[in-house]
């Protein structure tokens, strides 16, 4: 049994978002099916890290579900930017039961152990918010990642955290975000959202005894990261 991660699936097969004309995303969708189930098993687990469908309404993500759910393993996703389908995760819960979808969970305000790991996060927010309702949004986001992390320690294991956003760069670092990882000793975190030349200002590497890792799924080569093999 293994822990996965990737993030920015942005998959749009009901929607009229052709990531393929952006370089490097052609036929994307079948280097990740392809690539996915060479890596992952049904016993395996894969944490989605935000901006999974192009869908605007919750009903219109079904094909982009249904891809998902075909994919090997279980699926724990969460929220990005782009994820405007997104309303309440009791609705996304019951839209997913509704149509036979079983392979997929929510993180949100929870966490899930898998293995000797507890995975937790939340999306996050982006650098130098200045205007009070970016402010207010970050300031709910640290409090949601402190409330996953409250529940993974609860749970066991090694508490890993997954972001949407990064919570920190070459050149910014969003103190709401970073000094809880710090100050939760949190060991390990996993981002995505930057794509194309923004990569290049991504931080991977260790800072303050957190190892910082991007996982956005162009940054991979369309294949998901191993985390944890148990």
């Amino acid at each position: 049994m293994s822990l996965f991660a990737i993030g920015d699936t942005h998959l749009s097969f009901s929607s009229d978002k052709p990531m393929g004309i952006f370089p490097g995303w052609e036929d994307y969708e079948e280097r990740l099916e392809k690539n996915w189930n060479r890596v992952v098993g049904n016993d395996d687990t894969v944490v989605i890290a935000g901006d999974i469908s192009w869908a605007l309404k919750l009903e219109d993500t079904l094909e982009d579900f249904r891809f998902i759910d075909s994919l090997n393993g279980k699926k724990i996703i969460m929220k990005g930017n782009h994820d405007y389908w997104w309303s309440t995760k009791t609705k996304a819960e019951k839209f997913f039961a509704e149509n036979g979808i079983e392979s997929i969970s929510i993180l949100f305000n929870n966490a899930f152990r898998v293995g000797d790991v507890s995975v937790c996060g939340t999306r996050g927010w982006f650098f130098d918010c200045e205007k009070s309702e970016d402010r207010r949004v970050l300031l709910r986001e640290a409090g949601r990642l402190r409330a996953s992390v409250d529940r993974a320690k609860e749970l066991g294991g090694e508490p890993v955290v997954f972001l949407h956003y990064p919570p920190v760069s070459l050149t910014q670092t969003c103190d709401e975000i970073y000094d809880i990882l710090v100050e939760e000793k949190i060991s390990r975190c996993y981002y995505g959202h930057l794509h194309g030349d923004a990569v290049n200002w991504a931080y991977n590497g260790e800072r303050d005894g957190v190892r910082f890792s991007l996982i956005s799924a162009d940054y991979l080569g369309f294949c998901p990261k191993l985390i944890s093999k148990f």
